[in-house]
């Protein structure tokens, strides 16, 4: 504010508000001169600096682009590794599906098979059971037979020839009318 309080009290004392002409050639010829240098020496730097500057920036935007496009290159890669991968996973959950399935069936027909001996034995050890129970009777039969035939005729009977006589007569209710026992 004092400054301007100067400049207006010594153009009100003056009474003149524009430069005397030898200042105003002076002030263009500094102008030039200072002009000149700043074109000749200062501007060049610049402009360098700027195009520095643009280049360094040019360099980055095409690192950048050239690393965006590397990054793709890699995400197409990786996304086909993992499109491998889950086909690879899926063979093998396929094979594996197919292997239990296979596994599932072999135990399954070691199972039909191994009952099939079990019944098979079953049926051996009942017919041998039978076969020995029937084979007990008859001679039980027998023996009370004789006894009983021995009471009843009061006397001793051959036991062989009646023990005979006997097992001709259980063979033939054995074998029934139809031949089955």
């Amino acid at each position: 504010m004092f400054a301007i309080n100067i400049v207006a009290q010594e153009v009100s004392e003056k009474g003149d508000v524009y430069p005397k002409g030898s200042e105003l050639v002076v002030g263009a010829i500094a102008f030039g001169v200072f002009f000149f240098f700043l074109w000749r020496w200062v501007v060049p730097r610049f402009n360098a600096v700027l195009s520095e500057r643009r280049a360094n920036i040019q360099g980055q935007l095409e690192s950048a682009e050239q690393t965006r496009r590397q990054a793709e290159g890699e995400l197409a890669e990786y996304r086909k590794q993992l499109a491998s991968a889950r086909g690879d996973a899926n063979r093998i959950i396929e094979e594996a599906r197919e292997t239990a399935e296979q596994f599932r069936r072999d135990i399954q027909a070691k199972a039909e098979e191994e009952s099939r001996n079990i019944v098979a034995r079953a049926q051996d050890e009942i017919r041998a059971e039978r076969d020995r129970v029937f084979n007990e009777l008859r001679a039980q039969v027998a023996d009370i037979a004789v006894t009983l035939a021995g009471r009843v005729v009061g006397a001793e009977l051959d036991t062989k020839s009646h023990a005979r006589l006997i097992d001709d007569y259980i063979e033939q209710v054995a074998s029934g009318p139809n031949g089955q026992g």
